[in-house]
């Protein structure tokens, strides 16, 4: 078997081994390193084996992944999703689908201080489903809208998928998190008025509140806005830090962490459990996500010995008149990788095939990002796999069948459909924010 033909069939071998439920993170570093010794020699192989672990982890910009997640953890072990969503049901109640809104736009205050999608989805989860079940909710909207609300983080800064990207794309980081505002605001956007629409066609989905509810909750609404300083404050040290020109992407990690932290200890909410347990999930998460990165770099460097990236660059240059159809195919291949890859093996793995193909065809790769990161996020929710859809059902127990989920988040899948062909039509409602940082 020749070099290219071996190379393309190692992603079909991938693929077979994350099937058989083999880490993601193995399958590439496997792959990599026997398909290194098989193309060159079992030195060379040994060689970038030992050498990549070091060479990815000393890469600066990685630092800011582990201060995000430190930063999420830390705003959920100190209560600051119960005060967001507290603040939001005060002010959206009298809505049609009210607190489906609420959780919605408290899922978005969230992810600014999160950056974690699985997080999200569990932290709200706890939160607002019991309160739209007791309210009469449909079942299926309840939880849909907190399995597709949690996925907003993973395009609302500070994300840790941006940041990967931005490190193997060699884009600037800062311009990249700026870019993921505005798509997420628009995804939040037609989230609530989906859920408008719905509850005001077919008001059974959510009954509303009467008006001695109403009267009460609005006696209490600017009171709760005194609550949610701890997000406007993250907000503005992380994204308008980045916005400004101010802090580079590592330092707004460390900066949002040590305000989170700052934050808790002031409001008395940050044991010393659950500092521990912060710690620990930060921990955890940067290793896992470094292990498949590792496995990653290695695999971008038998494709390139095997000479699949150069093929898939010249196959590109027959497109550079009609770069739309590269786009839509690439968005068939993420579509269906969803339905069964994690998120981030997804990014990992077709980054070293999609790049090269970005690159000869001349697109701006601040856009492409964004839109491979909201691929990633709509994987999140599509069956059968839909990790946010998984975290719900843990959240809800027996007592909702995983299909009535899958239900509520189908329409949510709907309103991504819109939004994407918005954002791949016109790739400056992307680049909009970040252009102007220049």
């Amino acid at each position: 078997m020749d070099a290219l033909t071996f190379g393309l069939s190692t992603l079909g071998i991938i693929l077979a081994l994350i099937a058989l439920r083999v880490p993601i993170g193995v399958a590439l570093g496997v792959v990599s390193v026997l398909g290194l010794a098989y193309v060159r020699n079992f030195g060379i192989a040994w060689s970038i084996l030992r050498e990549t672990p070091f060479s990815f982890a000393a890469n600066w910009d990685l630092t800011a992944i582990p201060m995000f997640l430190l930063m999420g953890a830390i705003a959920n072990h100190s209560g600051i999703s119960t005060a967001l969503f507290r603040a939001a049901r005060l002010w959206f109640s009298a809505l049609p689908g009210g607190l489906a809104i609420a959780a919605n736009m408290a899922s978005v205050g969230f992810a600014a201080a999160c950056g974690s999608s699985l997080a999200s989805a569990a932290a709200m989860g706890r939160l607002a489903i019991p309160e739209m079940l007791k309210a009469g909710y449909d079942k299926a909207l309840a939880t849909g809208v907190i399995a597709s609300a949690g996925t907003l983080a993973a395009v609302i800064p500070p994300s840790i998928l941006l940041v990967l990207y931005g490190v193997f794309a060699e884009v600037s980081i800062s311009r990249l998190l700026i870019a993921g505002v505005v798509p997420g605001l628009l995804t939040a956007v037609a989230y609530t008025l989906l859920i408008l629409i719905r509850c005001r066609l077919n008001p059974q989905l959510a009954p509303r509140l009467d008006d001695a509810e109403l009267a009460t909750l609005r006696s209490e609404r600017l009171r709760a806005l005194g609550e949610v300083w701890p997000v406007l404050l993250l907000i503005a040290g992380v994204v308008g830090g980045l916005y400004g020109g101010i802090v580079t992407p590592t330092e707004a990690g460390a900066v949002g962490a040590a305000l989170a932290l700052l934050i808790a200890l002031l409001q008395g909410r940050l044991t010393r459990a659950a500092l521990a347990a912060a710690l620990r999930e930060s921990m955890s998460a940067t290793a896992q996500i470094f292990f498949v990165g590792m496995g990653a770099v290695m695999y971008t460097r038998l494709l390139s010995l095997t000479g699949v990236s150069g093929l898939l660059t010249e196959m590109m240059t027959g497109f550079a008149g009609d770069p739309l159809m590269v786009i839509l195919a690439i968005s068939a291949v993420y579509l269906v990788l969803g339905m069964f890859l994690d998120p981030l093996g997804i990014m990992l793995i077709t980054m070293p095939v999609f790049l090269p193909m970005m690159k000869a065809l001349g697109l701006d790769l601040i856009w492409f990002g964004i839109i491979v990161v909201k691929y990633v996020e709509i994987g999140m929710i599509t069956p059968p796999l839909g990790m946010n859809v998984f975290v719900v059902k843990s959240v809800v127990g027996d007592q909702i069948p995983i299909w009535t989920i899958y239900r509520g988040v189908g329409w949510f899948l709907v309103a991504e459909f819109f939004v994407m062909t918005l954002l791949i039509a016109f790739p400056q409602i992307t680049l909009f924010l970040p252009d102007l940082m220049r």
